[in-house]
């Protein structure tokens, strides 16, 4: 609508028409696209208890993770929403290194809450870059 507003026309193509356009333009054809890698290493898995509604702590946490670690030093971090009843309650953050099977790096259960990000961000960076300052994070609290 707003783009028909300003005169800008962005019609959908028809399924023939998207046919076409991947024959004529190998970029468009999907027998052509690579997946991402599953679990690229490193990686952090933030698993959360979607009926407790925690996805944007996760969410939140997955940022401070990546502007903490950036690529390369973090690769990827998937967030996935639990809903059953084994999993209510559910925090956990997982941190996958190339040839070895992932690492719990916090259960909300075990460690009696969610974790302070200066903790959580310790514990990762001392599998991932071991020699990395976190600045005020790596100050001892008085």
């Amino acid at each position: 609508m707003i783009a028909e507003s300003i005169g800008v026309s962005c019609p959908l193509p028809n399924e023939q028409d998207n046919i076409e356009q991947a024959k004529a333009n190998p970029a468009l054809d999907s027998s052509t696209f690579v997946p991402p890698v599953p679990l690229a290493s490193p990686s952090i898995i933030i698993e959360f208890c979607d009926r407790c509604r925690w996805l944007h702590r996760a969410t939140w946490v997955s940022t401070e993770l990546f502007l903490t670690f950036p690529p390369p030093a973090l690769k990827a971090i998937s967030i996935i929403p639990l809903n059953s009843e084994e999993t209510g309650g559910r925090f956990r953050v997982w941190l996958n290194l190339e040839g070895s099977s992932p690492q719990l790096m916090w259960d909300r259960k075990i460690e009696g809450g969610f974790p302070e990000l200066k903790g959580l961000k310790q514990r990762i960076r001392d599998h991932v870059q071991p020699g990395k300052s976190l600045g005020h994070s790596d100050k001892k609290s008085e």
